[in-house]
């Protein structure tokens, strides 16, 4: 039988259940059920029809060797590690499981809730003894603005729209062509330039995608002093040393950011102001069924000779491999 590859989040026994047990055994009756390395090379291809996976490295030297690979399904909507020129000259399919994006969607809106009613400062005043009673913050009254406005953006446009209600703004930056119709679905306001979005909101919520950091110092010192930044997206899309600075001295009031301290954020080790969370916004238990579901659905379509869902890299359907056992 050939090899499939699954990433370690179907090991986490946090989020087993009788779903994930039912797809596994799908699985199990299509190929021999490997662990995705940390590193993909040479040496893991042989044999290998497909692979769902999370945050592993793809490389040319792997795709080049891995001559029976087909697709290969992320777990999640994250792309940068799999390699898509890579798979696509050497005819693979990539996907992605955009099935968690109301997941990301109400965390985003919770933590916007938290910052405004100073839940992180109250906590931490409290639990060291002092219990004083402090500004917070009411949505309707507060302006929103969302950089990035994709398929993430728009789940949060719709819950934010009802606790902002007739006073509260909802602004929106992005550079896509259709932008000012998909804020009108909302009531939003589309504004020219990160500069402006960022000096007329109380709270700025980035859903961007891609490894450019596009946040500096310059930015965060437009914002006002009791406002917010909530990163849900990549911490890469921050940069770590200029938001701590610019929290320390009080251009803004707290910096949220859904990855863990490490790396270039272990300088927000300890910061009262500065919450890190593990990448699990978009990890809740209903959502991970459906990332399960998705990933194998669309790995076992392509094992029967079908054409998956949510493909990255359509124009590898044009190659002479795909071509030679896509059926459908």
């Amino acid at each position: 039988m050939p090899n499939i590859m699954l990433t370690a989040q179907f090991q986490n026994a946090e989020f087993a259940s009788n779903e994930r047990e039912r797809g596994l055994e799908k699985l199990r009756s299509l190929g021999t059920l490997i662990p995705e390395p940390a590193v993909l090379t040479p040496e893991h291809a042989p044999d290998l029809i497909a692979s769902i996976a999370s945050s592993s490295v793809y490389t040319d030297e792997f795709y080049a060797a891995a001559e029976d690979l087909r697709i290969v399904a992320r777990w999640g909507v994250g792309f940068d590690k799999v390699n898509i020129p890579g798979a696509t000259r050497h005819g693979v399919i990539i996907t992605v499981t955009p099935v968690h994006m109301d997941a990301v969607a109400e965390y985003a809106i919770a933590q916007w809730m938290a910052t405004l009613k100073r839940v992180y400062t109250l906590n931490h005043l409290s639990h060291r003894g002092d219990f004083s009673i402090i500004r917070t913050y009411e949505a309707q009254y507060t302006t929103l603005g969302l950089y990035g406005c994709g398929r993430i953006g728009q789940e949060v446009a719709q819950r934010a729209v009802p606790l902002l209600g007739e006073d509260g703004r909802l602004l929106i930056y992005d550079t896509r062509p259709d932008i000012a119709e998909i804020a009108a679905q909302y009531g939003a306001e589309v504004v020219d330039s990160p500069e402006t979005l960022f000096r007329e909101s109380d709270t700025v919520s980035l859903h961007v995608s891609g490894d450019e950091t596009i946040v500096h110092y310059d930015l965060l010192s437009l914002m006002q002093p009791h406002a917010s930044l909530i990163n849900p997206s990549r911490g890469n899309l921050v940069n770590d040393e200029d938001v701590h600075r610019a929290i320390e001295e009080e251009k803004l009031y707290y910096y949220v950011v859904d990855d863990p301290v490490n790396d270039t954020r272990a300088i927000h080790k300890d910061h009262p102001r500065i919450i890190c969370t593990n990448h699990n916004a978009g990890i809740t238990v209903e959502s991970t069924m459906r990332l399960d579901a998705k990933g194998i659905e669309q790995v076992s379509a392509a094992i029967a000779g079908r054409q998956p869902e949510h493909i990255l890299n359509p124009e590898v359907l044009d190659h002479p491999r795909v071509k030679a056992w896509l059926k459908e």
